[in-house]
């Protein structure tokens, strides 16, 4: 696993750079790749704090698949195993019967390259890796899942508007996505200074694209606004300070500011994130950066409550659909992660 990044990266004296996948198998409705979509039979593993496998505790949600897709929730602080399950009792999942994600992983492969990543689908029969490819699965979710979808859920990327979602999608991913990453784990200030300029230059262009629109694609919700979402609600408590993209902040940004609490207040995003496994990941995993693994007490998340009004902009969050149901109980996030 490297460390310091999701186990999905590296970095060091070179410049950071994000691994591709390396188990790119897909659960499909045709079952093409040996994997067909089944309810019960898959469990998603993540971890609260990471970026990319809220992608998949978002999309989850806003479709319905909570009892078709089990959920394992890994503790934020990896040991050198890779992703834990500390938070279960007798610190083994209830379901697969692991200690660590990284003995799924080996059951499907030993010795595999590219580190022990989340989000990961895992065969629950048999106790083997599915896929880590976090790109492709929650695109999967919203179009191979469909069967099992709740009554009224959203279309999360729709046929028509696929082309602008899959640009903006791309702009986002290599300026903001992982840009706060090539920031925050740069080694050279040139090399900092480029990466940190292109997300607030990339900030800057959603500003002015949502400040006249309630989202980023169209008149609903789509996967375009899951991947800005997760990494904006992050900003003010990670990335600002811990990786240096301080030329401002989010809650300093009138525009994105209203955007990113309008999502987290829409049943699905906000209920999903816990700040607390956010702020600890961090601070306390990348001793690289932050040698002493102090966590900061802020910033305040009261905020995170306040009227948005970005509804005067429009837009129908789920389009035809409906709102998801409530969180099930065994998945609530805890008080301490929550405004």
């Amino acid at each position: 696993m490297s460390a310091g990044d999701d186990g999905n990266s590296t970095y060091g004296r070179k410049a950071f750079k994000r691994s591709k996948s390396h188990f790119t198998d897909r659960i499909t409705a045709d079952g093409r790749d040996g994997w067909p979509v089944e309810a019960g039979r898959y469990r998603l593993v993540v971890s609260r704090a990471c970026p990319w496998a809220s992608r998949s505790l978002v999309s989850r949600r806003l479709l319905g698949l909570e009892e078709a897709l089990s959920l394992a929730v890994a503790d934020p602080i990896q040991d050198d195993r890779s992703w834990r399950f500390t938070l279960d009792p007798d610190g083994r999942d209830p379901v697969l019967g692991i200690h660590h994600l990284s003995e799924a992983y080996d059951r499907r492969e030993r010795d595999h390259p590219g580190g022990v990543s989340v989000p990961a689908v895992v065969d629950v029969p048999s106790g083997k890796l599915v896929t880590n490819d976090y790109q492709q699965l929650t695109l999967d979710l919203a179009t191979e899942w469909t069967a099992l979808h709740r009554s009224g859920a959203p279309d999360l990327y729709p046929q028509a508007l696929r082309d602008e979602i899959d640009t903006v999608m791309a702009d986002v991913y290599e300026d903001v996505n992982n840009g706060v990453y090539r920031a925050g784990f740069a080694t050279g200030q040139e090399e900092y200074e480029a990466a940190c300029a292109g997300v607030f230059r990339r900030l800057e262009a959603l500003t002015a694209r949502l400040a006249r629109q309630r989202y980023l694609v169209g008149d609903t919700i789509t996967e375009a606004d899951i991947r800005l979402f997760t990494t904006l609600v992050r900003f003010d408590a990670v990335y600002h300070g811990h990786f240096k993209c301080n030329r401002w902040k989010l809650a300093e940004n009138p525009v994105l500011w209203a955007y990113v609490r309008d999502l987290y207040q829409t049943p699905g995003f906000g209920d999903t994130v816990d700040f607390d496994h956010i702020k600890r990941h961090y601070h306390q995993v990348h001793t690289g950066i932050n040698p002493t693994g102090i966590v900061p007490l802020g910033p305040d998340l009261s905020g995170w409550l306040s009227p948005h009004h970005r509804e005067e902009l429009g837009g129908r969050p789920f389009g035809d659909g409906t709102p998801p149901g409530p969180v099930p109980a065994d998945e609530e996030v805890p008080a301490r992660g929550r405004p």
